[in-house]
Protein backbone atom coordinates (compact mmCIF):
# COMPACT_ATOMS: atom_id res chain seq x y z
CA UNK A 1 0.00 0.00 0.00
CA UNK A 2 1.26 3.61 -0.97
CA UNK A 3 2.69 5.46 1.73
CA UNK A 4 0.66 8.98 3.03
CA UNK A 5 2.75 11.56 1.46
CA UNK A 6 4.91 14.13 4.19
CA UNK A 7 3.26 17.25 4.63
CA UNK A 8 3.06 19.70 2.13
CA UNK A 9 5.61 22.58 2.14
CA UNK A 10 3.18 25.73 3.35
CA UNK A 11 3.02 28.98 0.50
CA UNK A 12 3.42 31.90 2.22
CA UNK A 13 1.59 34.47 1.25
CA UNK A 14 5.03 36.43 0.27
CA UNK A 15 6.02 33.15 -2.03
CA UNK A 16 2.77 33.69 -4.13
CA UNK A 17 4.29 35.48 -6.98
CA UNK A 18 1.67 36.05 -9.50
CA UNK A 19 -0.99 33.79 -8.20
CA UNK A 20 -4.00 33.93 -10.55
CA UNK A 21 -6.20 33.33 -7.33
CA UNK A 22 -9.67 33.14 -9.13
CA UNK A 23 -10.25 29.35 -10.29
CA UNK A 24 -12.61 27.76 -12.50
CA UNK A 25 -13.24 24.05 -11.65
CA UNK A 26 -11.03 22.44 -13.85
CA UNK A 27 -12.58 19.50 -16.85
CA UNK A 28 -12.12 15.85 -16.10
CA UNK A 29 -9.47 14.57 -18.16
CA UNK A 30 -12.39 12.71 -19.98
CA UNK A 31 -14.46 15.79 -20.23
CA UNK A 32 -11.28 17.58 -21.81
CA UNK A 33 -10.47 14.14 -24.02
CA UNK A 34 -14.49 13.98 -24.79
CA UNK A 35 -14.22 17.83 -26.25
CA UNK A 36 -11.38 16.68 -28.52
CA UNK A 37 -13.03 13.99 -29.97
CA UNK A 38 -15.88 16.42 -31.11
CA UNK A 39 -14.14 18.33 -33.19
CA UNK A 40 -11.53 15.01 -34.61
CA UNK A 41 -12.14 11.26 -34.06
CA UNK A 42 -9.69 10.13 -31.86
CA UNK A 43 -7.68 7.52 -34.63
CA UNK A 44 -7.08 10.91 -36.44
CA UNK A 45 -3.25 10.93 -35.35
CA UNK A 46 -2.15 7.72 -35.47
CA UNK A 47 -3.88 7.43 -39.05
CA UNK A 48 -1.31 10.75 -39.84
CA UNK A 49 1.75 8.36 -38.42
CA UNK A 50 0.53 5.55 -40.56
CA UNK A 51 0.70 8.28 -43.77
CA UNK A 52 3.98 9.68 -43.01
CA UNK A 53 5.54 5.74 -42.88
CA UNK A 54 6.18 5.99 -38.88
CA UNK A 55 5.20 3.71 -36.25
CA UNK A 56 5.00 4.65 -32.46
CA UNK A 57 6.77 2.07 -30.42
CA UNK A 58 8.96 2.77 -27.40
CA UNK A 59 12.74 2.66 -27.07
CA UNK A 60 14.35 1.73 -23.92
CA UNK A 61 13.49 4.14 -21.26
CA UNK A 62 16.58 7.02 -20.97
CA UNK A 63 14.77 9.51 -19.13
CA UNK A 64 13.06 8.94 -15.69
CA UNK A 65 10.29 11.81 -15.50
CA UNK A 66 8.71 12.13 -12.07
CA UNK A 67 6.21 14.68 -11.49
CA UNK A 68 6.46 15.11 -7.91
CA UNK A 69 2.95 16.67 -6.81
CA UNK A 70 0.82 19.86 -8.57
CA UNK A 71 1.23 22.17 -5.33
CA UNK A 72 3.17 25.14 -6.94
CA UNK A 73 3.49 29.21 -6.29
CA UNK A 74 2.07 30.35 -9.76
CA UNK A 75 -1.19 29.49 -11.39
CA UNK A 76 -0.29 30.48 -15.37
CA UNK A 77 -2.78 30.66 -18.21
CA UNK A 78 -1.43 27.88 -20.30
CA UNK A 79 -0.41 25.20 -17.30
CA UNK A 80 -1.36 21.88 -18.84
CA UNK A 81 -1.15 20.76 -15.16
CA UNK A 82 -3.80 22.60 -13.95
CA UNK A 83 -0.97 23.18 -10.55
CA UNK A 84 -1.51 26.08 -8.17
CA UNK A 85 -1.06 26.45 -3.96
CA UNK A 86 -4.13 24.79 -2.89
CA UNK A 87 -3.20 21.48 -4.94
CA UNK A 88 -2.34 18.58 -2.36
CA UNK A 89 -1.67 16.00 -4.85
CA UNK A 90 2.04 15.01 -3.54
CA UNK A 91 4.54 12.29 -4.79
CA UNK A 92 4.79 9.83 -1.83
CA UNK A 93 7.47 8.63 0.36
CA UNK A 94 7.32 5.10 -1.25
CA UNK A 95 7.07 6.22 -4.77
CA UNK A 96 10.02 8.33 -4.30
CA UNK A 97 12.09 5.59 -2.35
CA UNK A 98 10.98 2.86 -5.25
CA UNK A 99 12.46 5.68 -8.24
CA UNK A 100 15.27 6.18 -6.15
CA UNK A 101 15.99 2.00 -6.18
CA UNK A 102 15.70 1.69 -9.80
CA UNK A 103 17.95 4.70 -10.77
CA UNK A 104 20.25 2.98 -8.06
CA UNK A 105 20.56 -0.37 -9.36
CA UNK A 106 21.21 0.86 -13.10
CA UNK A 107 18.55 -0.31 -14.93
CA UNK A 108 19.34 2.20 -17.94
CA UNK A 109 18.26 5.76 -16.89
CA UNK A 110 20.87 8.22 -17.60
CA UNK A 111 18.20 11.22 -16.74
CA UNK A 112 15.77 12.40 -14.40
CA UNK A 113 13.76 14.55 -15.16
CA UNK A 114 11.37 16.53 -12.32
CA UNK A 115 8.53 18.26 -12.96
CA UNK A 116 5.75 19.39 -10.81
CA UNK A 117 3.90 21.99 -10.02
CA UNK A 118 6.84 23.28 -8.67
CA UNK A 119 9.38 20.18 -7.84
CA UNK A 120 11.28 22.39 -5.50
CA UNK A 121 8.24 22.39 -2.95
CA UNK A 122 8.32 18.43 -2.47
CA UNK A 123 9.70 17.62 0.68
CA UNK A 124 12.71 15.33 -0.68
CA UNK A 125 13.43 17.38 -3.75
CA UNK A 126 16.92 18.02 -2.29
CA UNK A 127 17.72 14.57 -1.27
CA UNK A 128 16.28 13.29 -4.64
CA UNK A 129 19.01 16.03 -6.19
CA UNK A 130 21.15 14.40 -4.46
CA UNK A 131 20.32 10.48 -4.81
CA UNK A 132 20.38 10.83 -8.51
CA UNK A 133 23.53 12.37 -8.93
CA UNK A 134 25.40 10.15 -6.35
CA UNK A 135 24.40 7.30 -9.10
CA UNK A 136 25.35 9.14 -11.46
CA UNK A 137 22.06 10.03 -13.48
CA UNK A 138 22.32 13.52 -14.50
CA UNK A 139 19.32 16.29 -13.21
CA UNK A 140 17.18 18.46 -15.10
CA UNK A 141 15.36 20.75 -12.66
CA UNK A 142 11.74 22.02 -14.36
CA UNK A 143 12.05 25.58 -12.50
CA UNK A 144 9.37 28.49 -12.89
CA UNK A 145 12.20 30.84 -11.45
CA UNK A 146 9.59 32.84 -9.12
CA UNK A 147 10.06 29.71 -6.38
CA UNK A 148 13.80 30.75 -6.80
CA UNK A 149 13.42 34.13 -4.58
CA UNK A 150 11.29 32.99 -1.80
CA UNK A 151 13.38 33.56 1.22
CA UNK A 152 13.21 29.86 1.83
CA UNK A 153 14.84 28.96 -1.37
CA UNK A 154 17.10 31.48 -1.84
CA UNK A 155 19.75 28.53 -1.27
CA UNK A 156 18.74 26.59 -4.23
CA UNK A 157 20.83 28.27 -7.00
CA UNK A 158 24.15 27.80 -5.47
CA UNK A 159 22.99 23.53 -4.16
CA UNK A 160 21.80 23.18 -7.84
CA UNK A 161 25.18 24.28 -9.19
CA UNK A 162 26.64 22.37 -6.52
CA UNK A 163 24.94 19.34 -8.04
CA UNK A 164 25.33 20.49 -11.92
CA UNK A 165 21.63 20.13 -12.22
CA UNK A 166 20.32 20.82 -15.87
CA UNK A 167 17.52 24.10 -14.63
CA UNK A 168 14.82 24.18 -17.38
CA UNK A 169 13.16 27.53 -16.87
CA UNK A 170 9.81 28.71 -17.88
CA UNK A 171 10.16 32.07 -19.82
CA UNK A 172 7.42 33.23 -22.32
CA UNK A 173 9.12 36.63 -23.44
CA UNK A 174 11.77 39.07 -22.88
CA UNK A 175 9.25 41.63 -21.73
CA UNK A 176 7.15 42.27 -18.72
CA UNK A 177 3.74 42.49 -20.14
CA UNK A 178 3.45 39.39 -22.10
CA UNK A 179 5.11 37.46 -19.53
CA UNK A 180 3.08 38.41 -17.13
CA UNK A 181 -0.44 37.78 -18.80
CA UNK A 182 0.66 34.86 -19.36
CA UNK A 183 2.51 33.81 -15.39
CA UNK A 184 0.90 36.53 -13.30
CA UNK A 185 1.48 40.26 -12.13
CA UNK A 186 5.11 40.35 -11.33
CA UNK A 187 6.38 37.11 -12.56
CA UNK A 188 8.98 38.67 -14.95
CA UNK A 189 10.52 40.48 -12.64
CA UNK A 190 10.90 37.54 -10.43
CA UNK A 191 11.94 35.48 -12.96
CA UNK A 192 15.18 38.46 -13.89
CA UNK A 193 15.91 38.23 -10.35
CA UNK A 194 16.35 34.85 -10.30
CA UNK A 195 18.33 34.35 -13.87
CA UNK A 196 20.41 36.69 -12.22
CA UNK A 197 20.67 33.98 -8.74
CA UNK A 198 21.57 31.45 -11.26
CA UNK A 199 24.42 33.78 -13.69
CA UNK A 200 25.97 34.48 -10.03
CA UNK A 201 26.60 30.56 -9.63
CA UNK A 202 27.72 30.18 -13.35
CA UNK A 203 24.78 29.19 -14.69
CA UNK A 204 25.19 30.13 -18.58
CA UNK A 205 28.06 30.72 -18.23
CA UNK A 206 29.80 27.26 -17.48
CA UNK A 207 29.61 24.34 -20.20
CA UNK A 208 28.88 21.94 -17.13
CA UNK A 209 26.10 24.60 -15.44
CA UNK A 210 22.95 24.19 -18.18
CA UNK A 211 20.41 27.19 -18.24
CA UNK A 212 17.45 26.48 -20.50
CA UNK A 213 15.26 28.67 -20.89
CA UNK A 214 11.70 27.49 -22.45
CA UNK A 215 9.23 29.71 -24.51
CA UNK A 216 5.56 29.32 -25.28
CA UNK A 217 3.35 31.33 -27.39
CA UNK A 218 1.10 33.77 -25.65
CA UNK A 219 -2.10 32.70 -27.97
CA UNK A 220 -3.36 29.82 -30.46
CA UNK A 221 -0.35 30.33 -32.81
CA UNK A 222 2.51 28.24 -33.44
CA UNK A 223 5.92 29.08 -31.87
CA UNK A 224 8.45 30.83 -33.88
CA UNK A 225 11.75 29.30 -35.18
CA UNK A 226 13.48 28.02 -32.13
CA UNK A 227 17.19 29.47 -33.51
CA UNK A 228 15.38 32.63 -34.29
CA UNK A 229 13.74 32.71 -30.76
CA UNK A 230 16.93 31.92 -28.79
CA UNK A 231 18.49 35.11 -31.00
CA UNK A 232 16.87 37.36 -30.15
CA UNK A 233 16.35 36.20 -26.21
CA UNK A 234 19.71 36.18 -25.48
CA UNK A 235 20.33 39.57 -27.19
CA UNK A 236 17.61 41.16 -25.55
CA UNK A 237 18.01 39.69 -21.88
CA UNK A 238 21.66 40.28 -22.20
CA UNK A 239 21.35 44.04 -23.43
CA UNK A 240 18.28 44.91 -21.08
CA UNK A 241 19.37 42.77 -17.66
CA UNK A 242 22.74 41.77 -17.95
CA UNK A 243 21.67 37.83 -18.17
CA UNK A 244 23.24 35.09 -19.89
CA UNK A 245 21.68 31.02 -20.53
CA UNK A 246 22.47 28.23 -22.04
CA UNK A 247 19.85 27.82 -24.97
CA UNK A 248 16.11 28.35 -25.12
CA UNK A 249 13.92 25.70 -26.43
CA UNK A 250 10.37 26.57 -27.81
CA UNK A 251 7.09 25.00 -26.96
CA UNK A 252 3.68 24.26 -28.43
CA UNK A 253 0.65 25.01 -26.22
CA UNK A 254 -1.15 21.54 -26.16
CA UNK A 255 -4.89 21.65 -26.32
CA UNK A 256 -5.57 20.42 -22.76
CA UNK A 257 -6.43 21.67 -19.42
CA UNK A 258 -6.01 25.83 -18.85
CA UNK A 259 -4.74 25.98 -22.65
CA UNK A 260 -8.33 24.31 -24.04
CA UNK A 261 -10.41 26.43 -21.68
CA UNK A 262 -8.31 29.52 -23.21
CA UNK A 263 -9.32 28.62 -26.61
CA UNK A 264 -12.82 27.50 -25.58
CA UNK A 265 -13.34 30.69 -24.11
CA UNK A 266 -12.36 32.34 -27.79
CA UNK A 267 -14.34 30.03 -29.61
CA UNK A 268 -10.95 29.06 -31.37
CA UNK A 269 -10.25 25.34 -30.78
CA UNK A 270 -11.78 23.82 -33.64
CA UNK A 271 -9.15 26.83 -35.59
CA UNK A 272 -6.66 26.10 -33.35
CA UNK A 273 -6.57 22.21 -33.63
CA UNK A 274 -7.04 22.44 -37.25
CA UNK A 275 -3.60 24.66 -37.24
CA UNK A 276 -2.09 21.39 -35.39
CA UNK A 277 -3.29 18.96 -37.62
CA UNK A 278 -2.42 20.94 -40.81
CA UNK A 279 0.96 21.21 -39.69
CA UNK A 280 1.66 17.54 -38.95
CA UNK A 281 5.42 16.73 -39.71
CA UNK A 282 6.47 13.28 -40.02
CA UNK A 283 9.64 14.05 -39.96
CA UNK A 284 8.90 14.92 -36.22
CA UNK A 285 8.17 11.34 -35.18
CA UNK A 286 11.05 9.73 -35.19
CA UNK A 287 12.17 12.24 -32.02
CA UNK A 288 9.55 12.34 -29.85
CA UNK A 289 10.06 12.36 -26.21
CA UNK A 290 7.93 9.51 -25.33
CA UNK A 291 9.92 7.74 -27.74
CA UNK A 292 12.38 7.00 -24.61
CA UNK A 293 10.88 8.75 -21.33
CA UNK A 294 8.70 7.24 -18.69
CA UNK A 295 6.44 9.26 -17.04
CA UNK A 296 5.74 8.42 -13.62
CA UNK A 297 2.43 10.46 -11.72
CA UNK A 298 2.67 11.94 -8.76
CA UNK A 299 0.32 8.69 -7.54
CA UNK A 300 3.07 6.30 -9.46
CA UNK A 301 0.98 5.32 -12.55
CA UNK A 302 3.05 5.15 -15.89
CA UNK A 303 2.54 7.31 -18.57
CA UNK A 304 4.07 7.84 -22.39
CA UNK A 305 4.75 11.79 -21.55
CA UNK A 306 3.25 14.12 -19.52
CA UNK A 307 0.76 15.08 -20.92
CA UNK A 308 -1.23 11.78 -21.45
CA UNK A 309 -0.65 11.84 -17.58
CA UNK A 310 -2.77 15.14 -17.53
CA UNK A 311 -5.08 13.98 -19.99
CA UNK A 312 -5.16 10.17 -17.83
CA UNK A 313 -3.73 8.35 -20.60
CA UNK A 314 -1.74 5.27 -18.77
CA UNK A 315 0.63 3.84 -20.76
CA UNK A 316 -0.27 0.34 -22.55
CA UNK A 317 -0.11 -2.17 -19.31
CA UNK A 318 -1.76 0.53 -17.00
CA UNK A 319 1.37 -0.27 -14.67
CA UNK A 320 2.58 1.63 -11.65
CA UNK A 321 6.44 2.06 -11.09
CA UNK A 322 5.70 -0.26 -8.24
CA UNK A 323 5.50 -2.98 -10.63
CA UNK A 324 9.01 -2.53 -12.33
CA UNK A 325 11.64 -4.19 -9.79
CA UNK A 326 13.89 -5.45 -11.81
CA UNK A 327 15.88 -4.50 -14.42
CA UNK A 328 14.46 -6.73 -16.70
CA UNK A 329 11.15 -5.15 -15.84
CA UNK A 330 12.85 -1.91 -17.71
CA UNK A 331 14.09 -3.16 -20.46
CA UNK A 332 10.82 -4.91 -21.02
CA UNK A 333 9.49 -1.60 -21.69
CA UNK A 334 10.91 -1.14 -24.97
CA UNK A 335 8.96 -2.19 -27.87
CA UNK A 336 5.79 -1.20 -26.18
CA UNK A 337 2.64 0.36 -28.21
CA UNK A 338 3.13 3.85 -27.12
CA UNK A 339 -0.45 5.50 -26.62
CA UNK A 340 -1.62 8.54 -28.67
CA UNK A 341 -4.94 10.77 -28.89
CA UNK A 342 -5.73 14.11 -31.00
CA UNK A 343 -3.55 16.40 -28.77
CA UNK A 344 0.14 14.31 -29.91
CA UNK A 345 -0.41 16.78 -32.87
CA UNK A 346 0.87 19.58 -30.71
CA UNK A 347 4.06 17.51 -30.48
CA UNK A 348 4.62 17.13 -34.34
CA UNK A 349 2.91 20.45 -35.46
CA UNK A 350 6.17 22.46 -37.91
CA UNK A 351 9.65 22.14 -36.19
CA UNK A 352 7.60 19.58 -33.25
CA UNK A 353 7.60 20.42 -29.81
CA UNK A 354 9.08 18.58 -27.05
CA UNK A 355 10.43 18.35 -23.44
CA UNK A 356 13.99 18.84 -25.52
CA UNK A 357 12.83 21.27 -27.88
CA UNK A 358 12.28 21.51 -31.94
CA UNK A 359 12.82 18.27 -33.26
CA UNK A 360 12.67 18.73 -37.07
CA UNK A 361 12.76 20.87 -39.49
CA UNK A 362 9.13 23.39 -39.75
CA UNK A 363 8.86 21.57 -43.34
CA UNK A 364 5.60 19.97 -42.75
CA UNK A 365 3.95 16.81 -44.46
CA UNK A 366 0.77 17.82 -46.09
CA UNK A 367 -2.32 16.14 -43.53
CA UNK A 368 -5.73 16.14 -44.83
CA UNK A 369 -7.91 18.47 -42.52
CA UNK A 370 -10.44 17.01 -40.20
Amino acid sequence: MTQPPRPLPIVHDDEQVGIHRQRAPQRSAEAQRDRLHHLAPPGTFADAVDAAGQALLARSPRTLQLNLGKLCNQRCHHCHVDAGPERTEVMGDEIVDHALHLLDCQAGFDTLDLTGGAPELHPRFEEIVRRARAADVAVMDRCNLTILTAPRFHHLPRFLADHEVEVVASLPATSSDRTDAQRGDGVFEKSIEALQALNAVGYGQSPRLVLTLVSNPAGAFLPASEAVLEADFKAALKRNHDVDFTRLIALTNMPISRFLDFLDERGTTDKYLRKLVGAFNGATVDGLMCRSTLSVGWDGHLYDCDFNQMLEIPEEHRRSILDLTTVDDIRALSGRRLQTDVHCFGCTAGQGSSCGGAIANSNALAHPSI
